[in-house]
């Protein structure tokens, strides 16, 4: 696979945070533009299992398709859903969705994403083949991202050991019990540590999908999806609170 670096992603006026407006979360720093594929779409891959909460998919989805309108070249995010088997998927709402691929035929993704789940803090903990998989692609791919309870997947299939994540404001005491060597940050939008992005969830879904398209494509790009889903890009000053500490 071909990659290229693409130009460095101004964000620091953007995410540096006044130590009061976060708890702990340490320093933040200016962080250098992710790398992209060279001749094909960045593909990203969305987990969907029965009980898939629309939001934390619906998000991020929405941010990532859109930002082939407004890629220069052309390319953007191809985004396609991956179920453990195939087929019909009914989402925690009633959505009924048809996934494109199992883990079976699956692609590769270059972002894996993990929507939160009506059982992503109990039985889908313990489906080993889901699990699995998640480690297995997760381990792979160039970023993974976890919306909401999504975390405790990504936790269980070992993503996020040595690095710094959040999950469902709700939660954070069950997260940090279940998963006690973790490094939990609390009372933020979303956490970026070296390939893992992790965000509270619900409304909140949308700012991790644009940082990433941002980190992606450029300010530029992001501005340009923002305009199209009415999305303030970048972040209001009321909304900086997020921890990154690189690619």
């Amino acid at each position: 696979m071909t990659f290229q670096r693409r130009r460095p992603v101004r964000l620091l006026s953007t995410l540096l945070l006044s130590a009061a407006s976060i708890a702990c979360t340490g320093t933040v720093t200016e962080i250098a533009a992710a790398e992209a594929p060279v001749t094909r779409p960045i593909r990203a891959a969305f987990l969907i299992v029965d009980g898939v909460y629309n939001t934390e998919l619906m998000a991020p989805w929405d941010v990532f398709e859109h930002a082939r309108h407004y890629d220069p070249e052309g390319r953007g995010i191809e985004v396609y859903t991956v179920s453990p088997a195939g087929g019909e998927v009914v989402t925690a709402e009633g959505l009924t969705l048809i996934a494109d691929h199992s883990f079976s035929t699956a692609p590769q993704p270059d972002i894996l994403v993990v929507p939160s789940a009506r059982d992503s803090r109990g039985g889908d903990r313990h489906n080993l083949e889901l699990i699995d998989w998640v480690r297995s692609t997760g381990s792979q791919a160039d970023q993974v991202m976890s919306l909401c309870w999504g975390a405790f997947i990504l936790a269980e299939a070992g993503l996020l050991e040595g690095h710094a994540s959040t999950t469902f404001p709700k939660d954070y005491a069950l997260f940090a019990q279940t998963f006690p060597d973790l490094d939990v940050r609390f009372n933020v939008s979303f956490v970026h540590d070296r390939g893992r992005l992790t965000s509270q969830g619900g409304a909140r879904s949308y700012e991790a999908a644009m940082y990433l398209v941002d980190l992606l494509f450029g300010e530029e790009v992001a501005r340009g999806v923002g305009s199209g889903l009415l999305i303030r890009w970048p972040m209001p000053a009321e909304s900086r609170r997020v921890f990154v500490t690189g690619n």
